[in-house]
Order: C-alpha cells, then sequence, then structure tokens
C-alpha cells in the first residue's frame, strides 16, 4: 500500500508539471493588463517605446503624440507614474544639492546658481494639453491659456525650488515665455503658486524672437555665467532646456511626453 501511495502521489506531481504551462497562459491572459500596463500590453502599439525615446531625446521634431498613444500619454500623466518618475528626479537633484551645500564645492560669495524652466517645469499644463488632444502647439491658444494664470504649481518641483534658496543658491527662472505679453501674469502665476524669493525672472525679449528655445536659452545662460554666476544645477522639461552653452555642473530631466520644443 505504501509503495502505491507513493507511486500515486508521484503521478499527481507529473501531472501539475504537465498542466503547469497551460496554467501559466491562462494566468497571463486573465491579467495582462494588470501586468504590463501602463506599458507593452498586447494591444499597447508601441507607445512606451516611443515614451522611452523621447525622454532619451533620441525622438526628435515631432509636432504631436501618435494618435495611438493619446490615451497612453494621458494615463502616464494622470495615473501616478508621471508623479513617481518626477520624484526620482527630485530625489537625485535634492541629493546633489545636499552635497554641494555640505562642503563638496560650494562657495560662500553667494554666486552659485540654479537654472529652473517655467512651462512643466515650475508649473503644469496639463489641462491645456488635453483639452488639445496632445496636438501641435498654438501659440494663440497657449497664449490665451497661459494669460488666465491658471497653471498649477508641480509640488515636487516647489519642494526642492525652496530647499535650495534655504541653502543659499541663488535660483534663476528663465522660459521661452514672450516677456511683453506674458511677463506680468507669468510672475503672478508663479507667486500665487509658491514659487517666489528667486533671483530673478528671464523671458523672452523682442530680439530673441524667432530664435530656438535652446539658442535663447544658451543666451541667457552666458550672460549669468559672464556676471559671475556657477550654474550648479539646471532644471527643465526638454532637452533644449538643458542643452548648449553654459549648461550647469549637472542638469535634471523632467519627464514630458506632451510636445516637443526645439
Amino acid at each position: 500500500m505504501a509503495m502505491a501511495s507513493r507511486a500515486l502521489a508521484a503521478w499527481r506531481q507529473l501531472g501539475l508539471v504537465a498542466l503547469l504551462p497551460h496554467l501559466l497562459l491562462l494566468l497571463d491572459a486573465a491579467g495582462a493588463r494588470q501586468c504590463f500596463w501602463p506599458g507593452q500590453a498586447p494591444e499597447d502599439p508601441g507607445c512606451l517605446s516611443w515614451r522611452v525615446m523621447v525622454e532619451a531625446n533620441n525622438a526628435r521634431g515631432w509636432r504631436t503624440v501618435p494618435a495611438q498613444c493619446v490615451g497612453y500619454v494621458k494615463g502616464y500623466m494622470t495615473r501616478g507614474q508621471y508623479l513617481r518618475d518626477l520624484a526620482g528626479v527630485m530625489e537625485q537633484a535634492s541629493g546633489y544639492a545636499d552635497q554641494i551645500a555640505a562642503g563638496a564645492g560650494a562657495d560662500p560669495d553667494g554666486l552659485d546658481a540654479w537654472v529652473f524652466d517655467i512651462d512643466d517645469t515650475c508649473l503644469s499644463n496639463l489641462p491645456y494639453y488635453e483639452t488639445k488632444q496632445f496636438g501641435a502647439y498654438d501659440p494663440s491658444a497657449f497664449k490665451a491659456w497661459a494669460s488666465k494664470e491658471a497653471c498649477q504649481g508641480i509640488p515636487p518641483v516647489l519642494g526642492l525650488f525652496m530647499a535650495l534658496l534655504d541653502k543659499g543658491f541663488k535660483v534663476f527662472l528663465l522660459s521661452g515665455r514672450d516677456e511683453e505679453t506674458l511677463g506680468p501674469c507669468t510672475a503672478g502665476n508663479l507667486e500665487a503658486e509658491g514659487f517666489f524669493g528667486y533671483e530673478r525672472l528671464i523671458m523672452r525679449t523682442p530680439e530673441y524672437r524667432g530664435q530656438s528655445s535652446s539658442v535663447f536659452k544658451s543666451a541667457m545662460r552666458k550672460q549669468l555665467v559672464d556676471e559671475g554666476y556657477r550654474i550648479r544645477g539646471n532644471v527643465g522639461d526638454q532637452w533644449s532646456d538643458l542643452q548648449g552653452d553654459c549648461a550647469g555642473d549637472r542638469v535634471f530631466k523632467i519627464p514630458n511626453p506632451m510636445y516637443f520644443v526645439p
């Protein structure tokens, strides 16, 4: 009897082993959405790969989010993953600032500086781009939106901003927005969302209209360096915020798959 029981148990184990691949297939089919969202689910037409290319600056010059990825981008921005990714960037930036403030390069002359972009770095334009279905940039429509002073501050970025001020860094806000038409409302929106105490708000003046964001921001950062400032860190959501002349000792890219600025 004992031998028969052991034989029966062995056969049962073999049967389970034989069924295991089929069980796994059933589990995969039942849980595909939960396992893969918001990534490469079977029905996802390469949107995760497209977003990675955007963040790595391998996808350039695109004017709109691919039609099949509009829902994916909305989900990424609104269901938690964007905020988790953003928190990781801010953690790295904060740790780096702590190293400088602790003496690994700090200078007491008050010329250690950080540069922050504004749109979708300090202030969120997500509601505007949602209504546009993440379509091509429309200067007139964006001007009307920005004039409302309705952009919400991005809390993790505000936290870094305030921490840098507390550590004695000079913070410059550098935006491609037009100073003549959007200067007062931008300053008011920033203050309403907690961004005050910065050293200077720098916006696009008439002589820089028509130039790319990268060229304009490079020129503005060079002016700061010529004034004696050392740009310790540079924070922006576009690679055009972070490349070019005098980009800074270290740059921190905030995720943004909503639009591309050259």
